[in-house]
């Protein structure tokens, strides 16, 4: 048990997060818009005094990109990437655009959360430019 809780990447800031969303799936239930989930974790993390950036707008990535295409959810205590989805499953794409994320922000860890789901379960987003 010891030799997997060291590999966890941030195991207590990303567990605390976890339980924030947990706290708003259990208040909110699971047919709120993602705006409206992202306004109550903004409200929990402002509570915990947890240090967070809404709504971040990466560095544009080439000559003549527009700015504001690549905006993250949340980046909390300049470590972890959060995007917050509310839809049928988190798909592929999903994960692609936290890689898209991770990259550039150069941050270790992303954190996905789908509220429509009856049970909410967070999904892990590696940047493999990290070994563990």
């Amino acid at each position: 048990m010891m030799q997997i809780k060291e590999k966890i990447i941030y195991p207590e800031l990303s567990y605390k997060i976890c339980g924030l969303c947990f706290s708003i799936h259990n208040k909110l239930g699971r047919y709120r818009n993602e705006k409206q989930y992202a306004d109550a974790l903004e409200n929990l993390l402002k509570e915990s005094k947890i240090l967070y950036v809404r709504e971040f707008s990466l560095p544009l990535s080439f000559e003549g990109e527009k700015n504001r295409r690549n905006i993250v959810d949340f980046i909390i205590d300049d470590k972890i990437i959060v995007e917050l989805k509310s839809r049928e499953a988190v798909l592929k794409e999903d994960y692609i655009q936290a890689m898209r994320y991770l990259v550039p922000s150069n941050k270790k860890l992303g954190l996905i959360f789908n509220f429509r789901q009856k049970y909410l379960r967070s999904k892990r987003v590696l940047n493999s430019k990290y070994s563990v």
